[in-house]
């Protein structure tokens, strides 16, 4: 999620104006990113539609939280929306249209996924702390999760799904201040108890489990490292390591999405274009938007690659407004491809 301060954001929130500009520690060593030097892939992504301008009252959009539909609608949060104005759209990416879900006068939604227990939507409200469910037309808002974690309130800003319906979910809590106060949280899935999974972390950003679900992947946006969290399958922590170092110059490392290789593609704030690994550490392959479709496009923050295909959309913002690209990804969609 691209960032700005959380002071500023929630202040805007609650006056129905949110406004987003920009939304831990090593334990062993990382593998280095080579960067976009050499025969590193280059794939170029084609614009598909711009669903969301530019807000007169927050003076900026940003699109996330991509995630499909079970009729192959692609929803998408609008960020900054204002109240009144759809912070949920679905957009049929076939006939490039897109039509409001859900708004409200107060939350600032920054990832969104549909739940395997549930089946229900569920959105991350960076402003306020709150996990807020939905369902799947939109309909019957409730507050699923809401107050401290060990004493101390959350900024969720992306989520990840285990099988069972249990939530993981990055909590860029410091972020403001420059802190490294962020953490990993747990959450069952009847939203009743939650626990720290890791802590002392750098403004993190993108959470998603590895094929197997046998661990998960999250990103430190002030860091501009990929860590991997090693699950015991009781709820607890095995391991921690810093896996990935990401040589991105102005960019810093925003959501992550991974496919049915196990492939991961690390969203970039500060450049429309995404980085993807393999499970090793390898750079692969850089997604990025064409030059001559990039000008007052900034950062490409998320991906969601259709379940079952390899047809990726991901979704790019900048003073041009909130908008769709679609490119080919390297292997096929599944859960972790889809949303958070």
């Amino acid at each position: 999620m691209r960032r700005l301060s959380i002071r500023t954001l929630v202040m805007l929130a609650a006056i129905g104006v949110p406004a987003l500009a920009g939304c831990g520690t090593q334990t062993t060593a990382a593998r280095s990113d080579p960067g976009t030097a050499g025969a590193e892939r280059i794939i170029r992504a084609q614009r598909v539609m711009c669903p969301t301008p530019t807000h007169g009252r927050t003076g900026t959009t940003l699109l996330e939280g991509p995630t499909f539909d079970a009729h192959g609608k692609l929803l998408v949060v609008d960020v900054t929306a204002p109240a009144g104005e759809p912070k949920v759209l679905r957009v049929d990416v076939r006939k490039t249209s897109a039509e409001p879900v859900y708004t409200d006068d107060r939350g600032a939604y920054t990832s969104a996924q549909f739940s395997p227990y549930d089946g229900r939507i569920y959105l991350t409200d960076f402003a306020h702390g709150d996990i807020v469910t939905l369902a799947p037309d939109g309909g019957d808002p409730r507050t699923f999760f809401s107050g401290e974690v060990d004493g101390a309130p959350m900024n969720p800003d992306d989520l990840a799904f285990d099988r069972e319906g249990n939530l993981y979910v990055s909590d860029s809590r410091g972020m403001s201040e420059g802190r490294a106060q962020g953490r990993v949280v747990r959450i069952d899935r009847t939203g009743k108890e939650a626990a720290v999974l890791a802590d002392g972390l750098a403004a993190p950003n993108g959470i998603s489990f590895d094929a197997d679900y046998r661990g998960l992947w999250f990103s430190e946006l002030t860091q501009n490292r990929i860590s991997y969290l090693l699950l015991d399958g009781k709820g607890g922590v095995s391991s921690r390591h810093t896996a990935i170092r990401v040589d991105g110059g102005v960019a810093q490392t925003d959501s992550i999405a991974v496919d049915a290789d196990g492939n991961l593609y690390q969203g970039l704030h500060g450049r429309p274009a995404m980085a993807v690994y393999g499970s090793d550490g390898e750079r692969l392959a850089t997604v990025e938007v064409p030059a001559d479709a990039a000008d007052g496009l900034e950062s490409a923050t998320n991906v969601a690659i259709a379940p079952g295909g390899t047809r990726a959309y991901m979704t790019v913002s900048g003073p041009a407004g909130g908008c769709l690209f679609a490119f080919d990804a390297l292997g096929k969609g599944v859960r972790q491809s889809n949303g958070g």
